[in-house]
């Protein structure tokens, strides 16, 4: 007996031990959590006349000399030098597109985890207490009844589609009949069982399907990111050199209001000596004025252009609202590459981020078709139980006969359900395999336009490339064209109209050479971007960003 009761007793505590550190680990953190449910939660206040009123801006004019106001609390400067390199930097640090990009990674790896996890252990139990009375005919009858049930139980989900699930039930029962040979009476189970399918849902690779595909779509989202986060860090490369042309365009602007205003002292003085017709000053005073007009578009130009960098850079004390003016000090040095296009194409067809995505992709439908084609299977349960049962007129003895293992049940199930017919699911398997089909064939199109667009992008370089050279060869000519009428004109040849003409081809031709050159730094960043790649010497690492909560 002494035997049977130390059995009890470790029983016991192993069974309590497991418990109580079951309830410590979970049962604290949800009995707070379940506090909350209880509440009313907060509702965001909206005040009525913000839904309702319209507002009105209100403007004043301005004075005739502004004063410069301080709108930015951050401290500013009145002008900073970047080169390419230091913006590229600060929009990796600081760019707030990209960092929402990055995001996503630890958004998909999360909806990994969330699968990963549905082998997870379950631990759970039922308790429930009933009493009962009830009116019968005959005294031999119990009429008041007494039940205590508690029951626990830990579910353990297998990677072959199955579940093994251990249970102990704990009941107790007290009535007022008199055939009860056992009043209270306590009955004690211990059960353990397993039900493995065997055609549908069986086996790992069904069970863990839903984790590969969750694996897939994360590193789609990975594919996809770092295609957004080529073509925002292109895109910084795009306005920097965009501002270059725009403060270039500035310069030209000035030059030639520097020249038309020469000119129109020149021929004011000719007009004052009677060598020239006041006409002739009309004209060039004109003219003037609209090389002024000119100037104030190419410095709003130039406003708006900064504005779009700083926006990317996101640098502190250079918000879009300041003042700050941005000189780019990267200059362009114009060179002419060989391509080898074949090589090229090739090299796109490889790290396109499009490509992986659709490689990815096709993995991702063949992992699916192999699962519909299992959930297309006979459903079919094989189901073991084995149980042990314990009963007594006290507790303990209950135990005792449990631990005794003298009472005990076997239980073997099989069970099946097979569709006749199984439309449904042979057409579900059709269907994945005709998307299938169709991915392919987008795949063999992607790769025509991936070849078509690095070809078209190649010789949109080599163009830009003559455009450069054909445009200098203009420029020089203009500027000696202009001289030369000008020359004309101090000799009293020609009239100003002809020197306000050289001049507007002299100014179109250098604007012209500008954006030959702009155009061909922006023809290399896209072209690096239709082969996967970069610009630049520094290799770029992407890091996924975990967001504060």
């Amino acid at each position: 007996m002494q035997k049977k009761e130390k059995g009890k007793i470790a029983f016991y505590f192993v069974f309590m031990s497991a418990v109580i550190l079951v309830l410590l680990a979970n049962g604290c953190t949800y009995v707070n959590k379940a506090k909350a449910w209880y509440e009313t939660p907060p509702i965001m206040e909206v005040p009525e006349e913000a839904v309702r009123q319209i507002d009105v801006i209100e403007l004043k004019e301005a004075p005739e000399e502004a004063p410069a106001e301080d709108v930015s609390a951050e401290p500013e400067l009145p002008e900073i030098t970047l080169s390419i390199e230091e913006c590229r930097a600060l929009m990796l640090e600081n760019n707030l597109d990209l960092r929402v990009q990055l995001i996503n990674p630890s958004i998909n790896s999360e909806s990994v985890k969330q699968e990963e996890a549905k082998f997870e252990a379950s631990f759970g139990g039922t308790a429930m207490y009933q009493k009962t009375d009830t009116p019968t005919s005959t005294a031999l009858e119990g009429s008041r009844s007494e039940t205590g049930y508690v029951s626990l139980g830990v579910d353990m989900p297998l990677r072959t589609g199955g579940t093994l699930s251990f249970d102990l039930v704990d009941n107790r029962n007290k009535t007022n009949s008199v055939w009860s040979l056992l009043n209270p009476s306590y009955t004690t189970d211990f059960s353990a069982s397993i039900s493995q399918p065997l055609l549908r849902n069986a086996g790992k690779r069904a069970s863990t399907y839903s984790i590969r595909a969750a694996r897939y779509n994360s590193k789609i989202a990975d594919v996809q990111t770092k295609l957004q986060a080529i073509n925002i860090i292109g895109n910084v490369d795009i306005a920097y050199w965009q501002l270059y042309a725009y403060r270039r365009l500035l310069d030209v602007r000035k030059q030639q209001y520097d020249y038309s205003k020469a000119l129109y002292e020149q021929t004011e003085r000719f007009v004052e000596v009677g060598s020239k017709p006041r006409i002739e000053l009309i004209r060039t005073k004109a003219d003037m004025a609209g090389k002024a007009e000119a100037i104030i578009q190419a410095e709003n130009s130039v406003r708006q252009s900064e504005r779009s960098l700083k926006r990317m850079l996101k640098k502190r004390g250079l918000g879009m609202e300041t003042k700050t003016i941005l000189i780019p000090s990267t200059l362009p040095d114009p060179v002419r590459y060989e391509f080898n296009r074949e090589q090229m194409v090739k090299n796109a067809i490889e790290n396109r981020m499009e490509m992986l995505d659709l490689e990815l992709q096709l993995a991702s439908d063949e992992n699916y078709i192999e699962y519909l084609k299992n959930q297309a299977l006979p459903q079919a349960t094989f189901e073991y139980k084995y149980n042990i049962n314990g009963l007594g007129p006290q507790r303990d003895d209950s135990y005792d006969m449990l631990t005794d293992n003298e009472f005990n049940d076997h239980r073997f199930t099989l069970s099946w359900s097979m569709p006749l017919g199984n439309k449904a699911a042979k057409s579900r398997v059709r269907k994945a395999m005709k998307d299938r089909a169709r991915r392919l064939i987008t795949k063999e199109n992607k790769e025509d336009e991936i070849r078509s667009d690095v070809l078209n992008r190649i010789d949109k370089v080599e163009a830009d490339w003559q455009r450069i050279l054909a445009n200098r060869q203009t420029t020089i000519l203009r500027d000696e064209q202009y001289r030369a009428e000008k020359k004309q004109f101090e000799l009293g040849l020609v009239t100003s109209t002809d020197v306000l003409e050289a001049q507007a081809n002299l100014a179109e031709a250098q604007r012209m050479e500008i954006v030959a050159i702009t155009d061909y730094q922006v023809s290399l960043i896209n072209l690096a971007y239709s082969t996967g790649t970069l610009l630049g010497a520094a290799k770029i690492e992407l890091e996924p960003i975990e967001p504060l909560y």
